[in-house]
């Protein structure tokens, strides 16, 4: 079994690979329906990778568990052989996260996609993890009620994910990440133990381990179901779209928001390179002059809008907008947010790949990171295009490459590596929704100390002795992280003190 330490080796034998192979195989049909087993290499093709395309592996074996008891049975046959085990949702991440182990399973929870409960009364619904974040809201809308946590990819993406990543969305400024919308998570530990985190009480007694749970990115436990808060669906919202003519005035306005007092809706901006891929892509009606845009939405009663309305304009002409508009309906309110919400796709018709990268930074920075990413587009001649959630700084730089050139992928990642290292240096985090994964191991080792890592061991250690919980992913190890210091200071990178300790 492979160390909390290190990453599993690739296996390098075939014989050796396909006599472990048909070991975990043989010990999985005994456990599951001949349908919900797939290790034919045509089988576990489509579940190579998540949305991250840059890095893939083949698992030994993928399951398809349909019940709890599959899932602990699944479970405890892994533990036994000692195999580490990748949980994978709808695979809409963003960080490799749900990459599959070489010498693993990979427990596919696809098919666990019922709405079990809902209590209007309680303003809560009871959900297994493959239930896609939109049907929630979807199947609650005639009670006037809706899920907050819209993330980019709410019509894919499952509630089970959220969970891992602790996902946001466009209207987690107001009404919070998935870590505030959830009250209980039940699921399995490695062992195939059930376990139950939080309560059905907003206030559950003992540790509070369901904010531990949400955002371990699979680490620490299997989730199969999970209570999740209700909102009223606000009576009317509104959205204003507001121009600028360089990024510095649109992040003063975002602060400038803030510092008045108002905490919008949405508060999201977009530059000028994304707001053209965008407009071509869904026509919203976007300012293609503007080298920024602001969506700033207001929701609640016709009166407090109309108000709240007035003091954001208010507000962004004084910041220096040059253009605003505010919508008259809800289609053009849902129109305004169509070209924010489908920024992913939109890059996706103008580049072979893309790399999203997920930092967060202070408010008052906006505007030195995004003048710095136009920097390091000319450092590493690649194109970048920035939409983020303004008001809470969690940035979403997308650099656009071609995969399939070996020097434009290798360029991508140092480019990604800089602006993560850019935004721990003015004050940020390497990640604020989209988690840590594969992707973002190497920043792990610039944010935090030796000594803070080994406490995220040890929490690792405390749910999962063994590792057997997507092993290799999150969390670097020591050596990594000496070797990458040496390599960093070598190359005479960003002299973070950090990395002086190696």
């Amino acid at each position: 079994m492979t160390t909390l330490t290190d990453a599993p080796p690739n296996p390098t034998d075939p014989t050796r690979r396909a006599a472990r192979q048909a070991e975990v195989v043989a010990a999985l049909g005994a456990v599951l329906p001949a349908h919900a087993l797939l290790w034919q290499a045509e089988d576990t093709v489509p579940y190579e990778c998540d949305g991250l395309t840059a890095y893939r592996q083949r698992p030994l074996a993928v399951a398809l568990p349909e019940t709890g008891e599959q899932v602990a049975a699944v479970l405890r046959v892994c533990h036994g052989l000692g195999v580490p085990v990748v949980a994978r949702g709808a695979g809409t991440g963003l960080s490799g996260g749900a990459m599959p182990n070489a010498e693993g399973v990979t427990l596919a929870l696809a098919k666990f996609n019922r709405i079990l409960q809902i209590d209007k009364a309680s303003r809560t619904a009871v959900v297994q993890c493959g239930v896609r974040n939109l049907a929630i809201s979807e199947a609650v809308a005639p009670l006037g009620l809706y899920y907050a946590p819209d993330p980019s990819s709410q019509i894919a993406c499952t509630i089970g994910g959220n969970v891992a990543e602790n996902s946001g969305g466009v209207h987690c400024l107001k009404y919070g990440l998935t870590v505030h919308n959830v009250l209980k998570v039940k699921g399995y530990t490695v062992e195939g133990d059930p376990v139950e985190f939080g309560g059905d009480a907003y206030d559950a007694p003992g540790l509070d381990l369901l904010s531990v749970l949400v955002g371990s990115e699979g680490m620490l436990a299997v989730t199969t179901e999970v209570t999740v808060k209700l909102t009223p669906k606000p009576q009317v919202a509104r959205c204003i779209m507001a121009s600028f003519p360089d990024v510095h005035r649109a992040c003063g306005a975002v602060a400038a928001i803030i510092a008045a007092g108002i905490i919008p809706a949405g508060l999201e901006m977009m530059d000028q390179p994304m707001t053209a891929a965008v407009e071509a892509f869904v026509h919203a009606g976007y300012d293609l002059d503007a080298a920024a845009i602001l969506l700033c939405e207001s929701d609640g009663t016709p009166e407090e809008v109309e108000e709240e309305i007035g003091r954001m304009k208010a507000v962004l002409a004084s910041a220096g907008a040059t253009r605003m508009e505010v919508s008259q309906d809800e289609a053009q309110r849902l129109k305004f947010w169509s070209g924010r919400k489908n920024a992913f796709p939109a890059s996706g018709r103008i580049s072979p790949d893309y790399m999203c990268m997920d930092s967060t930074i202070p408010r008052h920075r906006l505007a030195d990171i995004l003048l710095a990413i136009q920097e390091m587009e000319k450092k590493y001649q690649l194109r970048c295009c920035n939409v983020f959630h303004a008001g809470d700084g969690n940035l979403h730089p997308l650099i656009l490459f071609d995969a399939n050139d070996p020097d434009q992928l290798h360029r991508c990642e140092l480019f990604g590596a800089e602006i993560l290292e850019t935004s721990v240096a003015m004050g940020g985090t390497v990640t604020g929704e989209h988690g840590v994964g594969v992707e973002k191991l190497n920043s792990m080792c610039v944010q935090f100390s030796p000594e803070e890592r080994a406490q995220m061991f040890a929490l690792k250690a405390a749910f999962d002795p063994a590792g057997g919980l997507n092993p290799g992913k999150v969390l670097p190890s020591l050596h990594r992280c000496a070797e990458y210091g040496r390599m960093h200071v070598k190359k005479g990178l960003l002299p973070f003190p950090e990395l002086e300790r190696f």
